[in-house]
């Protein structure tokens, strides 16, 4: 692995590109091949060097995701190249993820603003979101919990989807939290969506919800210690959930019961966590989500269920 490539030293020393006539296009190729050489990890907003490469010039160049292709041809100014140059090299050098560089990542089609207090946001519960959960509620919530919420991206876009819904979005770091209230704001959301300081449901006692949805830490031991450099920018906090990835998973088994209504339902996201779940709990019943794009490990279970099994969570 090269982890010391100068963009700028090997862009002077590609003679395929001259400075003065160097067009997105040319920049755009030339960042694909130096991110594939580099080994870079991707999967936190794009799935590609290409991919990569697209978004930081375009942040650089103060262009929307939405841009016209024949900007392609654009001929790109001394400054501008050097500012390019400048992002590829950290996304090189410091093995940083795009969002980080650019301040910002996309959920369910929505802008948030994100940085390294919160994890970048990339759960498959997203689809579920855009589908309304359906069928699985039974009827339009009008209070519903993101639990762990960092960045507040999954409880912003449940508010979107169901516009007459209180939202609350509850995260155990202070630091997290200070950014969900930023995408509050951004979203223009604050007068039905807020933020609480909880664990778990500490700061929550007495209300309940008809749906609480949560993306919590769940990374086990074995598989924190072999990520990729680009995961160890994000709190560890958000991450790391003991030894089977599990510790938090069971305590909001023990307890979620009681902040749900009647009719409440109950979705998590535990990711590779979940054979080690089902192995704890071969009795119970998780629906396990299948989608159309991403992976799974995205559970439901109902309020009833959680009670009927409450004594295999104690």
């Amino acid at each position: 692995m090269s982890q010391n490539i100068n963009v700028s030293a090997e862009m002077s020393q590609n003679s395929s590109l001259d400075d003065s006539r160097c067009t997105v296009r040319d920049l755009l190729q030339f960042g694909e091949s130096v991110f594939t050489g580099s080994e870079l990890y991707f999967g936190h907003g794009t799935y590609s060097a290409w991919d990569e490469a697209v978004c930081l010039l375009l942040f650089a160049l103060g262009l929307d995701t939405d841009t016209d292709r024949s900007v392609l041809d654009k001929k790109l100014t001394d400054i501008e190249q050097k500012d390019i140059k400048s992002l590829f090299n950290r996304r090189i050098q410091e093995r940083v993820p795009a969002p980080y560089i650019t301040g910002q990542a996309w959920f369910c089609g929505l802008p948030f603003i994100v940085d390294e207090r919160v994890i970048i946001p990339r759960s498959p519960i997203a689809e579920l979101i855009m589908n309304y959960f359906e069928p699985w509620l039974v009827k339009i919530p009008q209070r519903i919990l993101d639990l762990c919420t960092g960045g507040g991206c999954i409880g912003i876009s449940c508010a979107y989807g169901f516009d007459e819904a209180d939202v609350v979005l509850s995260d155990i770091s202070e630091e997290a939290l200070a950014v969900a209230d930023l995408n509050i704001s951004k979203h223009e959301l604050g007068q039905r969506v807020s933020s609480v300081h909880s664990d778990l449901f500490s700061a929550l006692f007495g209300q309940t919800f008809d749906l609480i949805v949560s993306n919590p830490p769940y990374v086990d031991a074995e598989d924190l210690a072999s990520m990729p450099d680009e995961f160890h920018h994000e709190p560890e906090l958000a991450l790391a959930s003991g030894a089977d990835g599990l510790d938090f998973t069971r305590r909001l088994l023990r307890e979620a019961s009681d902040y749900l209504s009647s009719e409440g339902i109950l979705v998590v996201e535990v990711g590779n966590s979940s054979v080690a779940l089902q192995d704890a709990f071969p009795l119970v019943p998780f629906l396990w989500f299948e989608f159309a794009e991403g992976d799974g490990g995205v559970f439901m279970l109902t309020r009833s269920q959680l009670v009927e099994h409450r004594e295999l969570f104690q």
